[in-house]
């Protein structure tokens, strides 16, 4: 998932997909298939099957079955990966691991005409995506490294960590500093006329990967917050909203929540806009599950904080 400018730009894109709640799913067990029941929803099947209503991994595996996930047909029969991500009977993920490490290693790039290694650059503080702490630098930057690896590609590449995500739009791409960025959202580009100026000008002088990993959208408040259980956008009006600065905002524009509707804070983290959250200097955190889940657990203050 990868992004740059001026040659063949590439973005990161990952959609957002809504959560889904609804009756409690019959109980299934991971590494096995499963059919859908009548009401039956992915948040629920997750909960039978692993304990939490985070559905991420049986939607990655059945994308091809599912058209809606937040309205699941009956009869559809669905893979449930086990819990370390695999399907039943694939190979152990690390057996799989060193055997395409082991392939690299033995692989050498040669060229009889020397190509610039390819400069990328990402960011800390996006657990599990990106970070230097993180295995392999986190997921969508072992993604990135490894298709560069193992995809034919006789260049060789460096990678850099700039904290200030603006910075990578605003001047680091522009400038030639990098040529690709890892990782960011797509804006809704099929929805232009809606989007913010930012938002706008990514879609028109950025080019995009497909997507290759979707994650779920949430809102997070605390449980005390007027705005903890609201069901519509149009609901969210006067709230305070909090994004990190840099990030995306498309998909609060798309769906009405530009100021002055809502009012717009960016800190520079997703933990300071937690630690806003549970302060109540905010009402609503606007981020992916993932992110959240992290940063609650991180944060004693914080650990009321729940997504609608």
């Amino acid at each position: 998932m990868l992004g740059n400018i001026n040659k063949p730009i590439q973005v990161a894109a990952i959609a957002l997909i809504a959560g889904t709640f609804g009756t409690i799913a019959s109980a299934q067990e991971a590494c096995s298939d499963y059919e859908v029941k009548a009401g039956d929803s992915l948040g629920d099947i997750a909960s039978s099957a692993y304990g939490s209503f985070d559905y991420q991994m049986i939607y990655n595996a059945n994308r091809n079955k599912i058209t809606n996930p937040n309205a699941l047909e009956g009869g559809i029969i669905l893979q449930i990966p086990c819990s370390d991500g695999r399907l039943s009977g694939a190979d152990n993920n690390e057996d799989l691991i060193a055997k395409q490490d082991a392939i690299q290693a033995a692989r050498s790039i040669s060229s009889n005409t020397y190509q610039p290694p390819i400069k990328l650059v990402t960011a800390n503080g996006w657990a599990p995506f990106t970070g230097e702490d993180l295995k392999g630098g986190g997921m969508h930057v072992r993604l990135a490294t490894t298709a560069l690896n193992r995809g034919g590609n006789a260049r060789e590449h460096t990678l850099s960590y700039v904290d200030d995500w603006a910075s990578h739009m605003d001047t680091l791409l522009p400038l030639g500093a990098f040529d690709v960025s890892i990782a960011w959202f797509k804006p809704r580009c099929e929805k232009y006329e809606l989007l913010d100026s930012e938002s706008q000008r990514r879609c028109d002088e950025y080019h995009f990967t497909l997507p290759i990993y979707e994650s779920i959208g949430a809102y997070w408040s605390m449980p005390d917050n007027p705005y903890a259980d609201v069901r519509s956008y149009a609901d969210y009006a006067g709230a305070r909203f909090c994004r990190v600065n840099g990030w995306s905002i498309s998909d609060l524009n798309v769906n009405g929540l530009i100021e002055p509707v809502i009012t717009l804070v960016r800190p520079n983290s997703s933990k300071d806009c937690y630690q806003m959250l549970a302060a109540g200097e905010v009402d609503v955190v606007s981020l992916d599950l993932e992110t959240g889940a992290t940063e609650v657990s991180a944060l004693p203050e914080a650990a009321e904080a729940y997504p609608n």
